[in-house]
């Protein structure tokens, strides 16, 4: 048997108050009746109820004016208000100012107690999300800036992988800031005091790259003027990170996985036999496991390297995290021109929102400094913002004069592409979109959609879940 707590019913009809406390006798284990507004507020004055069933017309007060009053307040229970069947519009605009759902006079004893139920769930679930939300906001990790559910699961990935010894593999699109992830790990590792050294197997020579990352001895090759210490090296007892692992040169890569397995390696040219003792992070922009099926990194060397993965979601799948950064960069390129802004406007915060920003947190940095650099101050527009990047968010709609008119094998013809999205995907970007906007504040977004915020928990739930 449900126990839902102490149910607060306001309605000044007594046969409609006694069957409603019939009928939801056996979720509550407390009921309490109010005939008038007045006696309502004294109700949710003495104790804070844990449902609150409100009828939107009493003798000495109107509904809608008592959710105002609570929700101002900000009641820690749900309202669910009772309409007449011809009231639908006030129902609506009810449910626009806070009530989380509505029954329609007169109801059946399986709708009211679902409504109920589910009234009274939703909130503590919605309770939930917002505690666990405010135990995990870190707006700023180890210098990363951060604020979405996205980037708080990354930071708690790498606070629990950190400690330990395991190889890290960090997957991310270019300019998600990879890199930055590695640092992080190392120094909340252990290693710490040591060095944290970067190789580039994309930005590195073929010829040179072994030199580079095991470092070698006078005359090994062309060039070689003195014995060179390489990144393995530098690195002892601290971490190396490889970026672009996918680069590497296939012919370099036993003697990398040699090296992980062994902890052995040679500098280029020298026999002697080395020891090591280092952590790997490796990272790639690319899809690793397509790299390893395409022939360009050693299946091997692929699982070694991947104990931990490390996800960095894109940019535009960061939501509020978009104008935390833009507002990180505009301080940080405003102190060192020496120039004082105010912020941005509230159409360049849309733009910059709705953006795609194919280049990630370095594109929208580069485009923050360039901003610094041409303007003199005050508040930032739409205007001052570069047109050019625009271009990136759209996407051209696929002409149907362009369909074709060749059949396919079977003799039919394809369906012509009108460059639709989902309805769920066009729903989804919206209130990401408010989120952001609103600071990654869900009542506020929730208030500037018109809907009710336990509507956004719970539509972030199930894309969490698909």
């Amino acid at each position: 048997m449900p126990n839902l707590g102490h149910l607060l019913i306001v309605e000044d009809t007594p046969s409609l108050a006694r069957t409603y406390q019939a009928h939801l006798r056996h979720e509550f284990s407390k009921i309490t009746i109010a005939d008038t507004g007045a006696k309502a507020i004294q109700a949710v004055e003495a104790e804070t109820p844990s449902c609150i069933l409100l009828d939107l017309k009493l003798p000495d007060a109107d509904g809608l004016d008592l959710l105002d009053r609570w929700i101002d307040d900000s009641l820690k229970a749900p309202v669910v208000v009772i309409t007449a069947n011809g009231s639908m519009s006030v129902a609506v605009d009810a449910m626009r100012r806070g009530a989380v759902d509505f029954v329609v006079k007169p109801t059946t004893k399986d709708r009211l107690r679902v409504t109920a139920q589910n009234a009274v769930e939703s909130f503590q679930l919605k309770k939930v999300v917002e505690n666990y939300e405010a135990e995990i906001d870190r707006s700023d990790f180890c210098g990363i800036i951060g604020k979405s559910l996205v980037m708080q699961g990354v930071f708690k990935s790498i606070e629990a992988a950190a400690p330990s010894k395991a190889s890290i593999f960090v997957s991310g699109e270019t300019g998600t800031g990879k890199e930055l992830i590695a640092r992080a790990v190392h120094d909340l590792s252990p290693r710490r005091k040591a060095k944290f050294v970067a190789i580039n197997c994309g930005a590195i020579p073929r010829d040179l790259i072994e030199s580079e990352i095991f470092g070698h001895v006078k005359g090994a090759f062309t060039g070689a003027t003195s014995d060179r210490a390489g990144a393995a090296e530098l690195a002892e007892g601290g971490t190396l990170f490889l970026d672009e692992i996918g680069e590497m040169p296939m012919e370099l890569q036993p003697k990398l996985l040699r090296f992980l397995q062994l902890g052995e390696y040679q500098r280029v040219g020298d026999s002697t036999v080395r020891k090591s003792n280092i952590r790997i992070v490796a990272a790639t922009n690319r899809d690793a496991l397509d790299a390893v099926q395409t022939g360009k990194l050693r299946e091997d060397l692929y699982y070694r390297l991947h104990v931990i993965p490390v996800a960095i979601p894109p940019l535009r799948d960061r939501g509020a995290d978009i104008l935390l950064l833009a507002e990180s960069f505009l301080a940080r390129y405003s102190s060192e021109e020496g120039k004082s802004f105010d912020g941005f406007a509230r159409d360049a915060e849309e733009w910059l929102v709705s953006n795609t920003w194919p280049g990630n947190v370095r594109e929208l940095e580069n485009l923050i400094r360039q901003v610094v650099v041409l303007n003199a101050g005050g508040e930032i527009s739409r205007d001052q913002l570069p047109t050019h990047i625009a271009q990136s968010q759209r996407s051209a709609a696929p002409s149907i004069a362009a369909e074709t008119d060749t059949p396919t094998p079977d003799g039919n013809y394809p369906e012509p592409d009108y460059g639709l999205e989902p309805l769920w995907m066009t729903e989804k970007k919206a209130i990401e979109r408010a989120i952001a906007l609103c600071r990654g504040n869900v009542v506020a977004a929730a208030k500037q959609l018109q809907i009710n915020p336990s509507t956004i928990y719970r539509k972030k739930a199930s894309w969490a879940e698909s």
